[in-house]
């Protein structure tokens, strides 16, 4: 579910760079990296030179010699295979000496969607003079940004890599604010939802939260959204294991549901764009967008009641990320995170 099958732009990738030239070693521990009440020595991190290994991530590939997106593949115990990540940074980093606010950005789901989706979308020209870094990860082909209740070819913990791993790492290598008003956290998609999940599951993280066609309620129809996020990760990332179990690990199920956690979005700023007018003759754009549409109007039907603010945007067309919507989205988060 929730997998994007337009992109088709051309792309440098960062897959190969140079040797790296020095090593800026991780520092604190995980509680130091979590902390919310001020910057502190993670915070204040330069990434002047090349970043180092931490936090449970070892560098095994980099490449630094872009400008602004810097790339980096870690060897780490949370996923059976090598995750990467692209860090893009804004455009007078290198010289202003400031610290910015920091966007985790996620992608959806799909064999063709990964840590360079947005790069292929234009998160380049996007954010061009804009005072802000956007850290974009692999989550998985189907991880649903989620530590799985099963596998049967290896670790696929998402939602620990993330949270407890690359979060810290960002934090100890580049000057970001390592702290609740220095975080956004945004995703289209399987991406949106994890934005939606991770903002309520660790509300002391993320000051912002952004769903771009993300579902925002899992249980409705049948549980549709949770059948689809078993069988697409049993299919295509864990061989036959699932996200939330057969039968359905309940507790996790209602821990990763938007609309079962309302109280979890109060004092944050959220944002929601969904599509009114998916494909007809397409059923799987049919079926994502109308899933997407119907969660997404329960989810803001409940903050109304709850007297919890947001900005909602229900717009033409399907599947898809709107490059409009996505600027629009840029500049609420500039604004309500702490500035450089």
């Amino acid at each position: 579910m929730y997998v994007s099958t337009f992109i088709d732009q051309e792309v440098t990738v960062n897959e190969h760079g140079p040797t790296r030239r020095s090593i800026l070693k991780s520092v604190g521990g995980l509680s130091a990296a979590m902390a919310l009440g001020g910057a502190g020595v993670l915070g204040t991190a330069s990434a002047a030179s090349a970043a180092g290994d931490g936090f449970g991530l070892r560098i095994v590939d980099h490449n630094e010699g872009d400008a602004r997106m810097w790339y980096y593949r870690f060897q780490t115990d949370a996923i059976g295979w090598q995750p990467a990540v692209n860090v893009l940074l804004p455009d007078d980093y290198h010289t202003s000496g400031r610290t910015y606010p920091v966007l985790y950005l996620f992608h959806g789901g799909g064999t063709d969607q990964d840590f360079i989706t947005f790069d292929r979308l234009g998160i380049r020209a996007w954010t061009a003079g804009r005072p802000l870094i956007v850290v974009m990860p692999d989550g998985g082909h189907a991880g649903w940004y989620s530590n799985p209740v099963s596998s049967n070819t290896g670790p696929r913990n998402w939602e620990h890599f993330h949270i407890n791993q690359l979060l810290p790492w960002v934090e100890a290598n580049f000057r970001t604010f390592a702290e609740y008003d220095g975080r956004a956290v945004g995703g289209f998609s399987m991406g949106g939802f994890g934005a939606l999940k991770y903002a309520a599951k660790y509300w002391g993280h993320f000051a912002s939260v952004s769903a771009h066609s993300g579902p925002a309620s899992v249980r409705r129809d049948g549980g549709a959204v949770v059948h689809w996020a078993n069988l697409s990760s049993a299919a295509l990332d864990l061989a036959g294991g699932t996200v939330y179990g057969v039968p359905w690990d309940q507790a996790r199920v209602t821990a990763d549901n938007p609309v079962e956690r309302i109280e979890s979005y109060r004092n944050k700023r959220v944002f929601l764009v969904a599509g009114t007018s998916p494909d007809p003759t397409n059923a799987f754009d049919s079926f994502n967008e109308t899933q997407v549409l119907a969660g997404q109007r329960e989810f803001r039907g409940l903050l109304d009641q709850a007297g919890i603010p947001h900005e909602w945007h229900e717009e033409p067309g399907g599947h898809f990320v709107r490059d409009y919507m996505m600027w629009r989205d840029l500049d609420g988060i500039i604004d309500r995170l702490r500035k450089a």
